[in-house]
């Protein structure tokens, strides 16, 4: 059973959407873009440094946030959060914009999907991830493969299950840094020509 926080943790990561929203429609230059999110990256680590060195800050943060937050992110670690922030500038930087915005989306919703079904439906375990998950995060990412036209099917498709093999892989670090990184560096790769 899923609780009420976990829902609102969820709910919030979908708003990372808005990420690869914000460089599709609103600000579609990769350097003009580039530039506000490393500003914005930057108030989340300082936001992060901050609740662990300051008791006042903590004690703000904490209120607000520390229902949603794993038992990582409560001892010091960077929430989930900053790595979004931070995966997403490593991705604008380094991908072509299409790869970079297909990776950002894989991360919000195959991430979330994986999340929600893997803990209310998860009965087979790999790690502390489910198949099942697995496999919902992959659905999720594959119609958005489909979807997507963007790029060749082969190369979003092939970035779909990269992200959910990202997502289920007992690598220490955070998915939502890991996926669109490992995703994104697997459809350039297709897209390089050899």
């Amino acid at each position: 059973m899923i609780n009420k926080s976990e829902y609102s943790r969820k709910l919030i990561h979908t708003f990372n959407l808005a990420i690869p929203l914000f460089y599709y429609f609103i600000i579609p230059d990769k350097w003009e873009f580039l530039n506000i999110l490393i500003l914005l990256t930057l108030c989340f680590i300082a936001i992060d440094i901050c609740r662990n060195l300051f008791p006042a800050v903590k004690s703000i943060f904490s209120i607000i946030f520390d229902k949603m937050l794993r038992a990582h992110e409560l001892n010091g670690k960077f929430t989930g959060a900053t790595w979004v922030m931070i995966a997403s500038c490593i991705s604008v930087l380094l991908f072509s914009k299409p790869v970079a915005i297909l990776a950002l989306i894989f991360m919000s919703l195959g991430d979330t999907a994986a999340g929600l079904i893997g803990q209310q439906f998860g009965k087979h375990k790999i790690g502390d991830k489910t198949w099942e998950g697995f496999f919902a995060g992959l659905v999720v990412c594959l119609i958005i493969s489909i979807n997507y036209n963007l790029l060749p099917l082969h190369v979003s498709i092939s970035g779909a299950c990269t992200a959910m093999i990202m997502e289920i892989l007992p690598i220490p670090l955070d998915d939502n840094f890991k996926i669109p990184l490992g995703s994104g560096g697997i459809m350039m790769m297709l897209l390089s020509p050899i």
